[in-house]
């Protein structure tokens, strides 16, 4: 890759934008950011947020909605987000659309500069919140380009500095820093991304324009335990939707403490990290849940627990899957859902073992999307049916949890 034909964000694109308040009319001549990849490219751009600097997986999103629930999605610890929509920051920021307590992503490269806010909904700017999360991303860059080198070489630790002497930054240095940082592969994400305290969802669940709020008037017909290993909040509404009463525990809670609230099921939350290092402490509850027949939920890492609890083994992607319009084939229905996906790390279909059925799979690459245990009442699925962002084709998911449970109590 040319650096002389991609480093330099287009003089043209960034002066015809219409610019924040808060930031100051930029030109060519003080850029003063830069994305480096630990091959050498780098590609200089505009700081936002937080001066600073960060590294971090980095990865590819391609929705087009859902900027500010996807950065604050647990998952994305320890990873920096490429949008390759243009567009990012132009509906603002607002207290309803927010999955956690906090932005989890550790920085992002977007391709043009934020602009006003022009929602009805914004009570924030994209920029500041970035800046009181202490968020370094760097904007006008060709993120197209970012994503073809992403696909071509797999997810790398990067860096994003952002600093107002940004060309004389020492690149080989931080190449070298960067070469010696490890990827996800082998780390724990887990226990730093759950809450880590047991609580009841008393929240809302249920959008109404109308109001601009979250309301519920739904009787709770059953109790579900969610373990909570970085869990999203509309997963949690989505609970409650439905008709259930969500009691949440923390990541390392044992069966004992599970079963002490009495669930009619168990759910086991999305998270970020290695799979197979979370369940070194998460495998054995989850084994006593299937062997007393307890209903059991799992959505992504919860997806790849359950699989590791029976046998079978995980295995990182080259690039992962991220965004709100990959097609998934539901093998029992022969239907094609469009989901929301977030995850680098995916089920080996040869390590499952013969009483495990596959439900779904990925239209992109047959990668295994959801499987069912022949034996026990438990399912999962890897995408989200959640959809925050994205469509909502798979919320009936949290629908079959619901019937399982009543079969289970027949």
């Amino acid at each position: 890759m040319n650096d002389s034909t991609h480093t330099k964000a287009s003089k043209d694109k960034i002066d015809n934008i219409a610019l924040s308040n808060h930031l100051s009319i930029t030109t060519q001549n003080n850029i003063n950011a830069v994305l480096i990849f630990p091959d050498g490219n780098h590609f200089f751009g505009y700081g936002i947020g937080v001066m600073g600097k960060t590294f971090g997986e980095i990865c590819f999103n391609t929705s087009i909605t859902g900027y500010q629930e996807i950065l604050s999605d647990p998952s994305y610890s320890q990873q920096i987000i490429n949008f390759t929509f243009p567009h990012i920051g132009n509906v603002g920021i607002n207290k309803n659309d927010i999955e956690s307590r906090k932005i989890y992503a550790k920085g992002l490269i977007i391709a043009e500069l934020i602009t006003n806010p022009s929602s009805y909904r914004a009570d924030n700017n994209l920029h500041d919140w970035l800046e009181k999360n202490k968020v370094t991303g760097i904007s006008g860059i060709d993120t197209r380009a970012i994503t073809k080198k992403i696909r071509e070489n797999g997810a790398k630790t990067v860096a994003i500095i952002y600093q107002n002497d940004v060309e004389n930054i020492d690149i080989p240095k931080v190449c070298k820093e960067l070469s010696s940082t490890p990827d996800l592969n082998g780390v724990e994400l887990a226990r730093s991304a759950s809450l880590n305290e047991n609580y009841q969802w008393n929240n809302q669940a249920t959008w109404l324009q109308s109001k601009n709020c979250y309301e519920s008037d739904i009787k709770p017909v059953y109790k579900v335990v969610a373990v909570d290993f970085g869990a999203k909040l509309n997963i949690l509404r989505s609970l409650k939707k439905v008709g259930f009463e969500v009691e949440v525990v923390g990541s390392q809670a044992s069966y004992e403490e599970i079963m002490a609230l009495k669930p009619d099921g168990v759910f086991l939350s999305n998270g970020p990290g290695d799979p197979a290092q979370t369940a070194k402490y998460a495998n054995s509850v989850i084994k006593k849940i299937l062997e007393n027949k307890i209903p059991l939920f799992g959505i992504c890492l919860g997806h790849q627990l359950l699989a590791i609890a029976i046998g079978a083994k995980t295995t990182k992607m080259h690039q992962g899957h991220r965004g709100a319009n990959h097609p998934v084939q539901n093998l029992i229905t022969k239907k094609v859902e469009i989901t929301s996906q977030n995850h680098g790390f995916c089920v080996d279909h040869n390590t499952l073992p013969k009483n495990v059925e596959v439900t779904h799979i990925s239209l992109f690459d047959n990668t295994i999307e959801g499987i069912m245990l022949k034996d026990s009442p438990a399912f999962s699925v890897q995408y989200h049916p959640e959809s925050s962002p994205g469509p909502s084709d798979s919320f009936y998911l949290f629908e079959q949890f619901k019937e399982m449970i009543q079969k289970s109590q027949k």
